[in-house]
């Protein structure tokens, strides 16, 4: 009983001694000076005053929608571009303009803004539309109506609103993966059915490739302008974090360096000015945790490496489970390894798995696609070998950053280990 006694006494010490070092860490966070003044402008939703180095562009989608304006119908226009290009920052400019000059001259306009990337607003194409419906002033169940006559609340609605309507719909790839391409298709032919008003898509897509995936009666239908929006450059990027970092950090809070390592980071990611904000922000974040007085070179790596970290979970954690089987298989079959480990050891692995889980297997053919496909997200990297008269494999070498105890528990989560 003695020893209990001293032992439960130790660990409530013990307990109370890192209550005590918490208290104190947040009563000196609270207290001490921040480098920030305002984070909210590093954030998405944050929309700046000026959009540097889009000018021309934001004048083309300004001409291709101009005819609004007349109440004359534009052709629709898709924007396509990477990841942090500026694609919808520009597109708000535009409309925020168009609602200022329709409110001074009285002309009906309506914007219409959906995020088909959401979850639960576009899942299907009842959702969509009775989203849509409800921005007119329908009531529409959240199931239980067929789909056509949802459409027809939602036509009638439109029509009966006498406006020009322009419907913006963000991530638009991201619509079709998940409807097809029927919606489109009934929202491109909306226009014959109205008498009073009208509808314009704009569609927003990362991928540069997407009107080539549509069925090609949608295509047809579509009579779309496009405009491509290029990644971002180091310098390009530097102006935009100096314009943020002068609104969102306190005087002298960054070191010289920190601008042009955080934009060097994000150009060689594709010019993602959105990845540059949250690298410069995180980096501030850092440097307050450690009661720092500026933000140093030495914060922009650690929020690179933490970011790099947080971008591999959040991938794994949305694959279907085949796949996170195969990552497993990958990370079982190259432990200990010096080497790279090839197709064929991950595939006895993930065999293996699949029995002790209750998960039917695919074949190896299948295995080495979903390889390639984790290979192109850039959770692994995966390089085609030649083995002569063999035949080719893959040869797969595992980054550090899947080798960690949190990746671990993450998939042995998921697959139920």
């Amino acid at each position: 009983m003695l020893i209990n006694h001293i032992v439960f006494s130790k660990r409530n010490r013990g307990v109370l001694l890192l209550q005590q070092e918490l208290v104190r860490f947040l009563e000196d966070f609270a207290s001490k000076q921040s480098v920030f003044v305002n984070k909210k402008v590093f954030t998405p939703s944050y929309k700046p005053e000026f959009i540097p180095h889009r000018n021309s562009l934001i004048e083309q989608i300004a001409k291709i929608l101009a005819p609004i304006l007349k109440f004359e119908k534009p052709s629709n226009l898709f924007i396509y571009g990477k990841t942090g290009s500026g694609k919808t920052l520009s597109v708000y400019d535009v409309i925020a303009t168009f609602n200022s000059l329709s409110a001074e001259k009285n002309i009906p306009i309506k914007t219409v803004y959906v995020n088909c990337k959401l979850r639960g607003s576009t899942d299907t194409e009842y959702r969509l539309i009775a989203q849509l419906a409800r921005e007119f002033g329908k009531v529409i169940p959240a199931t239980g109506l067929p789909t056509e006559e949802v459409y027809k609340l939602f036509f009638s609605a439109v029509d009966s609103s006498n406006t020009a309507v322009i419907l913006i719909l963000d991530e638009i790839d991201e619509l079709t993966k998940k409807t097809g391409s029927e919606v489109l298709y009934n929202l491109t032919r909306i226009n014959e059915e109205l008498q009073k008003s009208f509808i314009t898509l704009v569609g927003i897509s990362n991928n540069l490739n997407f009107v080539e995936t549509l069925d090609p009666r949608v295509r047809s239908s579509l009579s779309e302008e496009e405009i491509l929006f290029p990644p971002y450059d180091a310098a390009q990027l530097q102006d935009i974090l100096s314009g943020r970092a002068g609104e969102g950090f306190a005087k002298n809070a960054l070191d010289a360096g920190v601008i042009p390592k955080c934009a060097a980071y994000a150009a060689r990611e594709h010019g993602d000015a959105r990845r540059a904000l949250d690298l410069l922000r995180i980096s501030g974040e850092l440097a307050d945790r450690s009661n720092g007085k500026k933000v140093t070179a030495v914060h922009v790596d650690l929020a690179e490496d933490k970011i790099d970290r947080d971008r591999i979970l959040d991938a794994i954690a949305a694959q279907p489970k085949q796949a996170q089987a195969t990552l497993y298989s990958v990370i079982f079959a190259s432990s200990g390894r010096q080497s790279a480990v090839l197709t064929g050891g991950v595939y006895e692995c993930y065999k293996d798995i699949c029995s002790g889980i209750g998960l039917r297997p695919l074949t190896q053919r299948r295995i080495s696609d979903i390889i390639s496909e984790l290979d192109m997200l850039g959770i692994i990297t995966a390089r085609v070998i030649s083995k002569g008269r063999y035949g080719r494999t893959r040869e797969i070498v595992v980054p550090k950053t899947l080798q960690t105890p949190v990746v671990k528990s993450l998939l042995n989560d998921a697959l139920g280990i």
